[in-house]
């Protein structure tokens, strides 16, 4: 623990959004950054807890306690090596998401929580722009070749992982672009493409290999796959919207989340969407029902896109703005971290 009372002396502080009234028009991130030595101060609120259940909050298990220490230190080497021991792409997960950690941190109990999420952030990008981070191909190959079927956060980290154990990864894509759920479902205004990118030029460096436009069963058969790899690793995600079965669900006007979603990414990666089959929320009043980070994509995009209305339902109870007679995790909340696009 850097500062044994700054959990006590330091107030949370964070970063908070470009104003609502000019991100609107844009699709750039709505996130602001904080300056390094704000930045060490909120590391600083870290209480380094016998039992940290931030840890065990965080479903990447990441140290955070002793990267957080080592923030506060000005060592950026040593935090981002033990961010990335447990993640592979903190750059991402800083920027999106819902911060379970948080919610189990133990000053939250009485206190505001430290800013887990936005100091994960702060870490990867500090040591970019310090060089620290670089591509580190495995020293030895064992020989082994690993097909990665899906390129979303699940796979990719798969890649990253068997990659650096040595094997020779192929990771095959059915888009244009590599990222899954990170390219063609989170929209530019939380997660910047450009994020996406620099990561992947880093495992190309790292020997992993990609290859888009491949719809595994069609483009290359299994024999084909199980006749050149040694192993198959399947990360092809869901990719099933829960559908209601209700009254004038076939009409025209009704679209799945990801439907839309998707193709607003593609038009501001300069990708062309034919008119006839273009959603567009333009001088419309729109309904998102769901009130989870889908939904709330959905409701940031509507706006975007220059809706006349947006109304968003969600079928759970507003949870409290406090916790309720000090409940520990995991009772409360019923939801985790707000969206800017709620907010």
């Amino acid at each position: 623990m850097g500062d044994p009372r700054g959990f006590i002396n330091v107030p949370r502080k964070e970063a908070g959004y470009r104003p609502a009234k000019e991100r609107i028009f844009d699709y750039g991130e709505v996130e602001q950054t904080l300056n390094v030595k704000d930045r060490k101060l909120q590391a600083a609120r870290c209480m380094d807890c016998g039992v940290p259940f931030c840890h065990w909050g965080c479903p990447v298990n990441s140290k955070i306690p002793e990267w957080q220490d080592a923030l506060y230190r000005g060592e950026l080497e040593e935090a981002y090596a033990i961010l990335s021991s447990t993640n592979s792409f903190p750059e991402v997960t800083g920027r999106i998401c819902p911060a379970p950690c948080e919610k189990s941190c133990v000053l939250a109990i009485h206190e505001e929580p430290v800013t887990i999420r936005e100091n994960e952030c702060a870490t990867v990008e500090q040591a970019f722009d310090a060089g620290i981070i670089k591509p580190r191909p495995p020293k030895v190959r064992t020989g082994k070749k690993v097909a990665v079927i899906g390129s979303g956060p699940a796979g990719l980290a798969a890649a990253d992982l068997l990659n650096r154990a040595g094997h020779h990864i192929t990771v095959f894509e059915k888009n244009d672009a590599i990222g899954g759920l990170l390219r063609y479902g989170i929209p530019d205004f939380k997660l910047n493409k450009r994020v996406i990118d620099r990561r992947l030029e880093l495992f190309v460096d790292e020997g992993i290999e990609f290859k888009t436009n491949v719809n595994v069963g069609e483009d290359i058969t299994k024999d084909e796959l199980l006749g050149n790899f040694d192993a198959v690793l399947l990360a092809v995600g869901a990719e099933q919207p829960r559908d209601l079965p209700v009254e004038g669900r076939d009409l025209k006007g009704v679209h799945f989340a990801m439907e839309f979603l998707s193709q607003q990414n593609k038009v501001v990666a300069g990708k062309n969407v034919p008119d006839e089959v273009k959603i567009s929320a333009k001088d419309k009043n729109v309904l998102v029902i769901g009130g989870g980070d889908t939904g709330s994509d959905c409701v940031g995009t509507s706006i975007r896109q220059q809706a006349k209305s947006v109304t968003q339902i969600e079928i759970l109870p507003k949870p409290p703005e406090e916790r309720e007679n000090n409940n520990p995790w995991p009772y409360w909340p019923n939801t985790l971290r707000s969206s800017s696009s709620h907010e």
